[in-house]
């Protein structure tokens, strides 16, 4: 019986971590396909009008202020509707919002319409780590959210190779088109394939709900509770309010102004670093290379990093690749051999966008299960006050005419700081008692405690 439990929990968190990467996929690569395109809008005025660095800067920004507001709004929503509802509405908005991108003509429209792609982009990042979370098995959380999250920058590697195979054919409006692929791909497979959390459910009462999908999925609700040492205590708040707690205050200020440094460099070198590498004398296609490897170094960084916070914790794991990145990006303003610079372009990856995987993981096991979506949003809504930042930073850097070196170290600063603020947030909350899961969902009798 024990051993058809397993098998049947792992084909469960098989399929939502699939689905999960899948949706994370193209998320990145909505995320970061206006990279790719910069080059072409800033020489391109007929495109949809003349664009300068600042301007596109803006631009890239828009989408990313889009995302704020909807993980801020998942957040809330999440933990009230449930993880499921939030990110099959994620995934059907954000593509229609792709498709109407590809057919804007103006500044104006194509801004607009970034922003609000944003708002779906911001749910959908929001909810993931919540639901991976509370279906992961214990020693696996750090991995299986790291694998999730890794869909992100592979979302970013593809949409830098795409541009190299296919922009010249498809132009940037079959760009954006590709985003909207999910709208008839992954979103009628989650309908089918997607449960709800049993864990969130139970936290909401809805016992008998909860037992069902543990007997579909073979996944208990005293594993999921067991992430911060405890079960739910349901005397505490939950959602946004339970942040906002004497508990998690301090934690939460910092993970969010974490997030916001690592998003800062994200999308810093996300959008402005095949314009940097043009500067120094590569090609476009040349150029475009740099990203991928970029985001390819994330993700298999991320991936290794993952296995040693599973066994050690995540917090030494994420202050030693903001360390690593840090000084990676300074040795970016060396004359090494190409072979070489991509290798540090890898490691710088990893101590960027693979951190960023790093710091979801980290958030998603920080938080007890009814503030657990409202924590992952936190991360992911504040944090994109970075991401909004990183394009703007990058834009004046370069209209002010810095040097090509001085802006590379002024990113290594700015991981160090990442460091930092790493070694700053209090070890996460261990509660002293549990409280016993609803009878319900256990299958065992009533008890005074279980009704409580």
């Amino acid at each position: 019986m024990t051993s058809d439990r397993e098998e049947l929990r792992r084909r469960s968190v098989t399929w939502i971590v699939a689905l999960s990467t899948i949706g994370l996929v193209f998320d990145g690569y909505d995320l970061v396909v206006y990279g790719t395109l910069v080059p072409l809008f800033l020489r391109s005025p007929g495109e949809i009008g003349e664009i300068t660095p600042a301007m596109a800067g803006a631009l890239g920004s828009y989408a990313l202020f889009g995302v704020l507001v909807g993980a801020l709004l998942a957040g809330s929503v999440g933990d009230i509707i449930g993880r499921r509802k939030v990110m099959l509405a994620a995934y059907a908005w954000f593509s229609v919002g792709m498709a109407l991108t590809a057919l804007a003509s103006t500044t104006t429209a194509f801004g607009i319409l970034r922003f609000v792609t944003g708002l779906g982009v911001g749910a959908l990042v929001a909810t993931t780590g919540a639901l991976v979370a509370e279906f992961a098995p214990p020693g696996r959380r750090n991995l299986l959210n790291a694998i999730t999250y890794s869909g992100v920058p592979l979302g970013s590697l593809l949409a830098a190779l795409l541009a190299i195979l296919f922009l010249g054919s498809i132009g940037w409006r079959g760009m954006f088109l590709i985003g909207a692929i999910p709208l008839v791909t992954l979103l009628p497979l989650a309908i089918v394939k997607m449960p709800e959390s049993p864990a969130w459910l139970a936290a909401r009462g809805r016992a008998a709900e909860a037992r069902a999908v543990q007997q579909r999925t073979g996944v208990m609700i005293d594993e999921v509770g067991a992430i911060t040492g405890s079960a739910d205590v349901p005397r505490e708040r939950a959602g946004f309010g339970g942040l906002l707690g004497r508990s998690y205050l301090l934690p939460t200020l910092l993970l969010g102004l974490l997030s916001a440094t690592g998003l800062l460099l994200v999308y810093a070198l996300n959008t402005w670093l095949p314009e940097l590498m043009g500067r120094a004398g590569f090609s476009t296609n040349g150029s475009l290379a740099f990203l991928l490897v970029l985001n390819g170094g994330a993700v298999l960084g991320a991936l290794g990093a993952s296995r040693i916070a599973d066994r050690f914790g995540p917090k030494p794991v994420v202050a030693a690749s903001f360390l690593l990145g840090g000084v990676a990006v300074a040795l970016l303003t060396v004359s090494f051999p190409l072979g070489v610079l991509l290798a540090f372009v890898a490691v710088v990856g990893l101590g960027t966008s693979g951190t960023q995987i790093l710091i979801y993981g980290f958030v998603a096991t920080y938080y007890r299960t009814n503030v657990r979506g409202a924590g992952v949003a936190w991360c992911a809504g504040f944090g994109r006050l970075g991401g909004i930042g990183g394009p703007l930073l990058g834009g004046f850097l370069i209209a002010s005419g810095l040097a090509l070196d001085s802006i590379f170290y002024v990113l290594a600063v700015l991981a160090l700081l990442g460091t930092a603020l790493t070694f700053v947030v209090p070890a996460a909350r261990k509660a002293g008692s549990t409280v016993p899961v609803p009878a319900t969902v256990s299958g065992e009798p009533a008890t005074g405690a279980a009704r409580a």
